[in-house]
């Protein structure tokens, strides 16, 4: 049993910080990705920014420049620092785990809960 637990989300003004920290534990596994994506209100979830075993990463075009993903494996945790925000970054942003257990080559995806990021003067 894998478990995500989200951090970091809050209230803050256009053209301030915020860092998102996602932990993963549970039952022995490996993780192949981990990312964050995002849901707006009345909108499709989608993707903010990714990071694979490599150390590469991927990020949605609204995140580049702004947005840095990076992840501590010793802690299998992975972090979103996001930088000079702006109103149309309001979403719930939600962690994504792509892993498979030990000594299983099928990958599996789990969602974090979500934490609320809401950025108004």
């Amino acid at each position: 049993q894998v478990q995500l637990v989200e951090s970091g989300g809050g209230l803050v003004q256009p053209g301030e910080s915020l860092r998102l920290s996602c932990a993963a534990s549970g039952s022995r596994f490996t993780i192949n990705v981990m990312g964050w994506y995002r849901q707006a209100s009345g909108k499709q979830r989608e993707l903010v920014a990714t990071i694979f075993n490599d150390g590469s990463t991927n990020y949605a075009d609204s995140a580049l420049g702004r947005f840095s993903i990076s992840r501590d494996n010793a802690k299998n945790t992975v972090y979103l620092q996001m930088n000079s925000l702006k109103p149309e970054d309001t979403a719930v942003y939600y962690c994504y785990l792509d892993y498979s257990p030990l000594n299983d080559k099928r990958r599996y995806g789990y969602w974090g809960q979500g934490t609320q990021v809401t950025v108004s003067s």
